[in-house]
């Protein structure tokens, strides 16, 4: 609920503080005083558009901060948690517009942009304007409001969700269905290019083996060379050789090194490497024994290399990432076996999912359809109140069939209406004046108000266009509806204000210089004199103050 309103340089208002109360409040005034302009501030506040010509002529910014109440408000508490923008049972709204045009928007402190306000707004006020029963018409809000009545918002849940799942597989399988015939011509050719490599077969560290064996079976012949001359000249030459030299320049230390003991670790170091001569000699001769000269396996090689590269070229990819890549166009082909697999599973989970659709939105129908009977009976009984005793009303709701199904379920819903005796059952476009709907609307406002949890209800001269007893009848509604949420109703008529637990007038004031707009909230006996002057214009009677105490006292 609406708890403060400020404002400031907004428009003619230089500045304004508004305590609001719970019930229904009326605001009335002269013609042109800016009767809906606390209306205009607060549509601002919540994130419509800003302009800088809002700005009161000589200042810089206007300023609005309104203060709510939201511990009856789940669906706003919700929100603010959901943008980490709670802080408590009170929510702070302000909106600053300068003279540029350009605004700031503020939640319980926090600056955001004006969707976010917007946003937050449908969870704490709801607007109706002149023409907001136009929406009536409308068969998803006519839907939407039989929901809201029926309480099917759990149901409705299932039914989003069952919906979506179910879509989603539809159009998975639609994508794999479009995509077949590309699919079974990569599959061909993965196929022959898999066939192929599997028969090649490449190794994953083998192109770098089979190198290096190409290399020692084509220069085996030098390799058997240079290892036995390295033989020779290390240790198997009976002239001259390595071992020999070494042996004979430890014996000329071995007979000195007791002499001078510096000598004892050089001659140390000649005989380990004379140890170590002695045992490459044997590697040497083992070495030169095991190397092959193997022409047919060095053929064998140059075949298996030049198909390699030949492969690697043909697929055009470093020839060391042949056998990553057979593995990967095996893994492409089985990828797509695995699709006609899948187009198999899903017409199994379209049907399963198609299935539980159709039971989520069979039960949103028959809650639908139970609660039309209700609320077409006291919609009925309320038109009654609002001078449309003739007047019969019913909610049409039938299924559209499974091929007109969408998230909210498959019913179509209806608002038939005969205002007249003798006059069939029809749309309410075709039948109902605008006064009509107006009156409608307001009915259903009431009778929802005792369903749901609505936030606080604002009515701009709803009430345009009528007058007498259907004035009276609607002003009685809007008292009922205040009695369970908050209603502010700018008005013109004294059947309506009269019925408001509360009563504020505005009034336009100026000093010859400047204009401003003031509003009040009036006492017991200035509530008097206002009815009174809504009766009866400029000249109150007697007769018109008498009246109005008595519209003030009736029930």
């Amino acid at each position: 609920m609406l708890n403060h309103l400020h404002i400031s340089n907004f428009a003619i208002v230089r500045a304004l503080e508004l305590d609001w109360r719970g019930g229904m409040t009326t605001i009335t005034g002269e013609t042109g005083a800016g009767k809906s302009i606390a209306l205009d501030a607060l549509s601002l506040c919540l994130g419509e558009r800003a302009d800088g010509l809002v700005v009161r002529p000589g200042c810089d910014k206007a300023d609005i901060v309104a203060t709510f109440d939201i511990s009856q408000l789940a669906a706003a508490r919700h929100w603010l948690a959901e943008q980490d923008l709670a802080m408590g049972n009170e929510c702070i709204v302000r909106r600053v517009v300068g003279s540029e045009g350009r605004s700031r928007g503020y939640i319980n402190g926090v600056q955001v942009p004006a969707q976010q306000l917007k946003a937050l707004g449908h969870h704490l006020l709801s607007i109706h304007g002149q023409h907001a029963h136009q929406l009536l018409l409308k068969s998803d809000h006519q839907r939407q409001l039989l929901d809201a009545y029926a309480n099917t918002h759990s149901a409705l849940a299932n039914c989003r969700q069952y919906w979506k799942a179910w879509q989603q597989l539809k159009q998975e399988y639609g994508e794999l269905q479009s995509s077949q015939q590309q699919r079974e011509a990569q599959r061909q050719l993965l196929e022959y290019q898999v066939a192929e490599l599997d028969q090649f077969a490449p190794g994953a560290e083998e192109f770098a083996a089979l190198e290096t064996e190409h290399q020692r079976l084509s220069n085996s012949h030098s390799l058997i060379q240079a290892s036995q001359q390295a033989l020779q000249l290390a240790y198997d030459d009976e002239e001259t050789n390595s071992y020999r030299l070494l042996s004979h320049a430890c014996q000329q230390l071995d007979d000195y090194k007791e002499v001078d003991p510096a000598l004892a670790p050089i001659h140390q170091m000649l005989t380990e490497a004379l140890v170590q001569i002695e045992e490459a000699g044997r590697e040497l001769r083992r070495y030169s024994e095991k190397v092959d000269i193997d022409p047919e396996r060095l053929a064998e090689i140059d075949q298996r290399l030049g198909l390699w590269l030949n492969l690697s070229r043909k697929h055009q990819i470093p020839h060391d990432q042949l056998a990553l890549f057979h593995q990967q166009l095996s893994q492409q082909l089985s990828e797509l076996a695995g699709d006609d697999e899948r187009i198999v599973q899903l017409q199994l989970e379209i049907q399963q999912a198609q299935q539980l659709y159709c039971q989520a939105a069979e039960v949103v129908s028959e809650l639908r359809q139970s609660a039309a009977l209700e609320l077409s009976d006291k919609i009925a009984s309320s038109m009654a109140d609002l001078s449309m005793a003739n007047g019969k009303f019913y909610i049409a709701v039938e299924s559209a069939g499974i091929d007109k199904a969408n998230a909210t379920g498959w019913d179509q819903v209806d608002f038939l209406v005969s205002t007249n005796p003798g006059q069939p059952l029809q749309a309410l476009h075709k039948v109902a004046s605008g006064g009509e709907l107006s009156r409608i609307s307001l009915a259903i406002q009431v009778i929802l108000a005792g369903k749901v949890t609505t936030p606080t209800l604002i009515f701009d001269e709803v009430d345009v266009g009528i007058s007498g007893p259907v004035a009276a009848g609607v002003g009685r509604l809007l008292r009922q509806l205040g009695e369970s949420t908050q209603v502010i109703c700018v008005t013109h008529l004294p059947q309506v204000a009269s019925q408001g637990h509360h009563q504020l007038f505005v009034e336009k004031y100026t000093d010859g210089i400047a204009t401003e707009t003031r509003i009040r909230e009036l006492a017991d006996e200035e509530r008097v004199q206002e009815i009174a002057r809504l009766l009866a214009g400029e000249n109150v009677s007697a007769n018109a103050i008498a009246n109005a105490r008595e519209l003030l006292c009736a029930p």
